[in-house]
């Protein structure tokens, strides 16, 4: 089952995953909220739509914008609204 872990901590764990470019999106309900903050980075993606992020914060170590989601996307991406995905150092073990 895939999971997400930094700093010791698993911060998302499914097997309910979409791959989308590679990435693994975790359902929004695999999360564990303790380690996520809102931040105010957008980003544009053609095909998806606008991507909103998550600081991500263990142990009071912050690791900025290392999640992203899409809260709401193009038609093409409908599969991951909502979705989570990681980078900036998460490790997704599959």
């Amino acid at each position: 089952m895939p999971k997400a872990i930094w700093n010791g901590a698993i911060l998302a764990e499914s097997d309910r995953c979409e791959v989308v470019e590679g990435n693994q999106y975790f359902p929004p309900d695999s999360i564990k909220s303790e380690y996520f903050q809102d931040s105010n980075t957008h980003t544009n993606c053609p095909w998806k739509g606008q991507a909103s992020y998550y600081d991500i914060v263990v142990e009071g170590q912050v690791n900025k914008d290392a999640a992203w989601y899409y809260p709401n996307v193009k038609d093409a991406a409908k599969q991951i609204k909502g979705y989570v995905a990681f980078w900036r150092g998460v490790k997704v073990e599959v």
